[in-house]
């Protein structure tokens, strides 16, 4: 088919962002073509395993081709061969500023970055641009977007961009765009609210999703293993979860906690850990593989956030057959549900989340009877290649001027 799709991201490939790479290979599986662009350059650090390596190989780096003289002269005379098209760009990024000094320019950054990657896409022939995380990547993409007159849609995630969306202008992006994959309901209203009912139509809900076959195998019957996968910054809730464990050790004195992920909070949260000695243990990023071994020795995963969108961790734990332990925030609960799947709390609640911890570590079969009902809702509405169907079934009609209508697959909820 003649649909050729450039996907960009802020970085690429991420150890926190794995669903985008199981997303990318299960378009790929489909026969859709598919090239990845980062506007940075990914540390090592987030090369936790072959996948990442192979594609941040393939992938082109917008920033750096930006800082090519040659290249960024090349891409800006392309640019002005189309000096309408140009000044368009120029007026939206003039127009989109959250005003200031420091904003406009980052803005007329953007507007740069926008013709490099506009040039690379007429180069590589690609007929579609997809963005996920809808902040300054996406900036990027809808001046790119105005530059090539090549469409462009978006994944709306959260819960970032709903704290500041006058300032990344959510309403713009969403006018704009072809259509918008959501990744919730709770991500749809969000997107509703700040935009006019003429663009609702193109609002569509559209999973992150794993592969529930690496996660298969039979329940784990381990007592007393917590394990949390996930950024160590304040929005995790981490040092609620630290605060729990002390008063959980008493009745299990054999608990360990493994925490999974990397962060700017690390420091201080090791700091907070020294009195849980022995029970709580640092791993750093961990690949796909490894998180997954990890879940196969693991009671229950916990996720004391206090912000989400809909936590791909919390689908490979069900699909795991790990019980979770997680707040009732967002659209946490149109993946978990409470006392069939798992165990949802109050954010900020650490009385509230200790005792629900304690109730999933005395009660195997509850995490038993947990774990099977978390597995079937991953296998019905959060598989990655029934949701890259879906998707691939959005770019083809929107492509083809026949969208879908529905926000789910027909016969889906």
């Amino acid at each position: 088919m003649s649909l050729r799709i450039a996907y960009l991201t802020g970085e690429y490939p991420r150890a926190t962002d794995t669903f985008i790479q199981r997303e990318v290979a299960a378009l790929r599986a489909r026969g859709l073509t598919v090239e990845t662009c980062s506007m940075r350059r990914t540390e090592a650090e987030h090369h936790t395993g072959p996948e990442q390596r192979t594609e941040a190989a393939r992938t082109f780096h917008v920033l750096e081709a930006t800082l090519n003289p040659a290249r960024l002269i090349a891409a800006h005379l392309a640019a002005w061969r189309r000096p309408r098209a140009w000044l368009r760009a120029l007026r939206l990024a003039w127009r989109t500023s959250p005003g200031g000094i420091k904003p406009t320019l980052y803005q007329l950054i953007y507007l740069v970055e926008a013709a490099v990657l506009a040039h690379h896409l007429r180069v590589r022939g690609l007929t579609h641009l997809h963005n996920h995380i809808a902040k300054s990547s996406c900036t990027v993409a809808m001046l790119a977007s105005e530059m090539s007159g090549i469409p462009f849609s978006f994944t709306l995630h959260g819960p970032d961009i709903f704290y500041e969306p006058y300032r990344w202008r959510l309403d713009e992006k969403i006018a704009r765009a072809q259509f918008v994959a959501c990744i919730s309901h709770f991500a749809r209203s969000q997107a509703m609210v700040f935009s006019g009912p003429v663009h609702w139509r193109k609002l569509h809900i559209v999973h992150c999703g794993v592969d529930p076959a690496r996660y298969d195998g039979a329940a784990p019957d381990v007592p007393a293993h917590l394990v949390f996968v996930g950024r160590l910054a304040a929005v995790k809730g981490v040092p609620m979860l630290l605060e729990a464990m002390q008063g959980l050790i008493a009745d299990h004195p054999d608990l360990r906690l493994t925490l999974v992920g990397d962060g700017p909070e690390r420091e201080g949260l090791e700091a907070r850990a020294r009195g849980l000695r022995g029970h709580v243990d640092f791993a750093g990023y961990q690949s796909q593989d490894e998180v997954a071994a990890l879940l196969r020795e693991a009671t229950a995963l916990v996720l004391p956030s206090f912000a989400e969108g809909l936590p791909v961790v919390l689908m490979e734990a069900l699909a795991a057959r790990v019980p979770v332990v997680t707040t009732r925030i967002a659209g946490v609960a149109e993946l978990v549900e409470d006392e069939l799947s798992g165990l949802l709390v109050p954010p900020g609640d650490a009385v509230a989340l200790r005792a629900a911890l304690g109730r999933v570590l005395g009660d195997p079969e509850m995490r038993r009877r947990m774990g099977e009902a978390g597995r079937a809702r991953v296998l019905e509405e959060f598989a990655s290649d029934r949701e890259a169907a879906w998707l691939a079934q959005l770019f083809e009609g929107y492509a083809k001027g026949t969208p879908p209508e529905t926000l789910r697959p027909e016969g889906r909820a």
